[in-house]
């Protein structure tokens, strides 16, 4: 039985890739049109969880080794890429932290894809909520196991990927797509901390394996400072610390479940999981920890304030989630790193079952909810200020959405107005000759194309379609002649006889 679970840490690889081998049947199968009616969604629900089931038991396999023999450690699979130096690999690092938080998350993820099967029975995007899912969990794995940072960046993009699809969950309403966007645009900052993080370490330690980040060996203060920086940029957008905080409330948009797996259980704590890897580099820089000890309490004080005016079951719940999620930036900027880490994993569970309660709170509590306390109402500046959530929302909108949508307005108008104009759109094509309405052509490279028909065209028909007498037609004929007289000389006998004689000479 040792040597059947000492193979296990090499096959942890499968633990990110058996939902991803969800991912690719499921849409397969939606394409192919095999996804349809009612009597498809058990299988497109059974693969789902399956896959997420099989990765937790090897997780718990591999748990089980590290408590008879230790944990395993650093596992370097195979090389990905090679460039000069640098070298990007497929490796895992399977220690206490990595291996207790993604344990949790998997035992969560199949729970919730199990309710999700009820759930969303018969909703219109009932496939794509499960292949998108199982995009997201297959992610989270790969950031919370992987042994570099290259490959815990990929898994970071597929659960923004990931987020954005499933909060643009119906698509058809305008809200759900704008919260989407609005997301997803704040995201994308915390990614570039994460992007330039990992380009110093390239250029500074020539590697991207999380012990020679984390151990920080050949950094100075000021290096370290902003490699530890950049990574702590890329954790407070995800997990939603200020000035981040405002997506999170609009990310509720998408189904419940989604809600719980990624507000509420996984993916708002990806950030604090990234902090407590990078703890050994952290306590090289006691500049940055007290950044993060003082942004985690402001965040605290926010949500706090923001959670006791709300009234609706969703987004009290965030706000509390925020407010945990700031106390674990707290500690980890104290230094407490193990109390963090078990306030993550306790946290998790427990938020994940409230967020899956959440439609049936009115059933089970038919209280009227408690008020916002007396010392709040009482001071109106401080109660409009939480009601408003501070303006952040605004401010964010105003400084990361509105920037993006007007971008992309301009672009929308550059093309329309001068792009496809110039190289033309399909099915909008012109008539070139009123003679052959049959010849369109738009933009540019069509008016050259039908320039060009119409020059072949006339060669045409000056060589070949002038009728008889032509000069094609006559140097065809002359050429005819002659072949047929080569033909006549050939059929005689005496010549058959002189080729069969000259062939036998060369032979011989």
């Amino acid at each position: 039985m040792m040597d059947w679970l000492a193979a296990l840490p090499e096959l942890v690889w499968l633990v990110p890739v058996l939902p991803l081998l969800a991912v690719i049947v499921n849409g397969l199968r939606v394409l192919l049109g095999r996804a349809t009616g009612d009597e498809a969604e058990p299988l497109t629900a059974r693969l789902s969880a399956l896959s997420v089931l099989a990765g937790l038991l090897l997780l718990l396999g591999i748990d089980l080794l590290a408590l008879l023999q230790g944990v395993p450690g650093h596992q370097v699979l195979a090389v990905w890429f090679g460039s000069g130096p640098w070298q990007g690999t497929l490796s895992f690092l399977l220690d206490g932290l990595s291996l207790s938080v993604a344990t949790v998350c998997a035992a969560i993820g199949w729970l919730v894809l199990r309710f999700s099967a009820a759930y969303l029975h018969r909703e219109a995007g009932f496939h794509r909520f499960f292949i998108v899912l199982c995009l997201f969990l297959s992610g989270i794995q790969f950031v919370l196991l992987a042994g570099n940072g290259l490959l815990a960046f990929v898994g970071w993009e597929m659960c923004g990927v990931a987020s954005f699809l499933l909060i643009g969950y119906a698509w058809q309403r305008p809200v759900a797509t704008g919260n989407a966007l609005f997301a997803f645009v704040t995201n994308r900052a915390g990614d570039a901390g994460f992007l330039l993080a990992l380009g110093f370490a390239a250029v500074w330690l020539g590697s991207f394996e999380w012990p020679d980040i984390v151990a920080g060996s050949g950094l100075g203060v000021a290096s370290a400072r902003l490699v530890a920086l950049g990574f702590v940029l890329a954790a407070l957008a995800k997990s939603a610390q200020l000035p981040f905080t405002p997506w999170i409330s609009r990310a509720l948009e998408g189904p419940t479940p989604s809600s719980a797996v990624f507000y509420g259980a996984v993916m708002v704590h990806a950030g604090v999981y990234l902090l407590l890897r990078l703890e050994p580099l952290l306590a090289q820089v006691p500049d940055v920890l007290l950044l993060l000890t003082v942004l985690g309490a402001l965040t605290a004080i926010y949500a706090w304030l923001c959670g006791l005016v709300q009234t609706d079951v969703k987004s009290a719940l965030v706000f509390a989630t925020v407010f945990q999620v700031a106390l674990m930036f707290v500690a980890i900027g104290l230094g407490w790193t193990t109390l963090a880490t078990v306030h993550l994993c306790l946290h998790a569970a427990w938020r994940a079952w409230q967020f899956l309660l959440a439609p049936s709170w009115l059933a089970i509590a038919p209280q009227r909810p408690v008020p916002p306390p007396a010392w709040l109402r009482d001071n109106q500046l401080l109660y409009t200020l939480a009601l408003q959530r501070f303006w952040l929302d605004k401010l964010s909108y105003e400084l990361l959405v509105q920037p993006t949508t007007a971008f992309a307005r301009d672009v929308r108008n550059l093309e329309e107005h001068f792009i496809d104009p110039a190289i033309g759109e399909p099915g909008r094509g012109h008539v070139v000759d009123p003679e052959r309405p049959l010849v369109r052509a738009d933009g540019l490279p069509g008016r050259l194309l039908a320039a060009t028909s119409e020059l072949l065209q006339r060669i045409e028909n000056r060589l070949l379609l002038q009728g008889r007498g032509g000069t094609a037609e006559r140097v065809l004929q002359r050429i005819g002649a002659y072949l047929r007289t080569v033909e006549s000389l050939l059929e005689q006998p005496r010549y058959l006889m002189m080729a069969v004689m000259a062939t036998f000479v060369v032979i011989l």
